[in-house]
């Protein structure tokens, strides 16, 4: 299917669409280093745009056969970590809604923080998705239940045109592992460690975590141990010496990105790009579940037009 992706980022998205078989035709982020680090990692074409000016992407692409938009309109304000439940950016929601009412693929992947789901700039573009004629299956999504050693929870609209509501939630149901990814079921060994620091956003929750666990959420700011930090009641083992916080590497691959992924930037950026990032084997499921779902509807319709030219 050929793929355009909006709110791209550094790739997460693309990588993982790429892994499942899409072809990526076209990518567009505002975030000049985003772009840049996009620009190092794939051969396709992206475009810094501000993506706030829908009628600009669609006069773009309007002459272009696309097959599906994917992407993940900015969540800072959805987040769990701000104070904001809504605020300007979700009007890039909208943005993303109009962009694809005005293209009309024949399908759309679009992703948030799990919250989204719940507010007003997501329900007033998915009606808007639904009165254009799209079958609109949402479900959030664990990532440790899709390959990846990461809690981490993220909220999909998958829409098709002429669809029924939720047509792909049996297959997505189907594709989920039985139990969470930890980190040792990915890296084996590799990561030279048994137990890590990741600093907690408040010292009522823990931060020591094993690698026989899935990873938390792996956010876009990474601190060393503090002095301030003297241990919780949930942390596996007491603090130490030896115990470390995770590399930004480490943390892309949790993200599911290769090791060969050029990351370029300021400390500061790289560690927001992983952090943002949509990770790539949660993309590749999502992928790959649309790719089952498409290939069985269409044996399903052959098998029936041969019942019918039977008869």
């Amino acid at each position: 299917m050929r793929t355009v992706d909006l709110f791209a980022g550094c790739g997460g998205m693309s990588l993982g669409f790429q892994k499942a078989g899409f072809e990526i035709i076209s990518a567009f982020d505002n975030w000049k280093e985003a772009v840049a680090c996009y620009s190092s990692n794939f051969d396709h074409n992206i475009e810094q745009i501000d993506l706030a000016d829908a009628q600009v992407i669609i006069n773009k692409l309007n002459n272009t056969r696309i097959d599906i938009i994917i992407g993940g309109p900015p969540c800072q304000d959805f987040s769990h970590a701000g104070k904001r439940t809504e605020g300007s950016r979700a009007d890039l929601t909208d943005s993303f809604a109009e962009i694809v009412i005005g293209l009309k693929p024949q399908m759309y992947v679009m992703e948030n923080v799990d919250r989204a789901q719940k507010s007003k700039a997501y329900k007033s573009a998915r009606k808007k998705l639904a009165e254009s004629g799209y079958g609109i299956t949402e479900v959030i999504l664990d990532a440790s239940y899709c390959g990846v050693p990461q809690k981490r929870k993220r909220f999909f609209s998958i829409g098709k045109l002429e669809q029924e509501d939720n047509f792909l939630l049996p297959v997505i149901k189907d594709m989920l592992s039985e139990r969470p990814t930890t980190l040792r079921d990915y890296f084996g060994d590799r990561l030279g460690l048994e137990y890590y620091y990741r600093h907690p956003r408040n010292y009522s929750r823990r931060g020591i975590f094993s690698i026989d666990e899935p990873a938390p959420t792996i956010r876009g700011v990474n601190r060393p141990v503090p002095a301030g930090y003297v241990g919780h009641p949930g942390d596996p083992i007491p603090l130490n010496d030896a115990l470390r916080p995770l590399t930004f590497r480490e943390r892309a691959q949790i993200q599911t990105f290769p090791e060969d992924f050029v990351f370029n930037g300021s400390k500061t950026s790289v560690e927001q790009m992983i952090g943002n990032a949509v990770p790539v084997d949660l993309a590749m499921f999502v992928g790959n579940a649309i790719r089952r779902y498409n290939t069985e509807s269409a044996k399903e319709k052959k098998t029936k037009g041969k019942e019918v030219a039977a008869i």
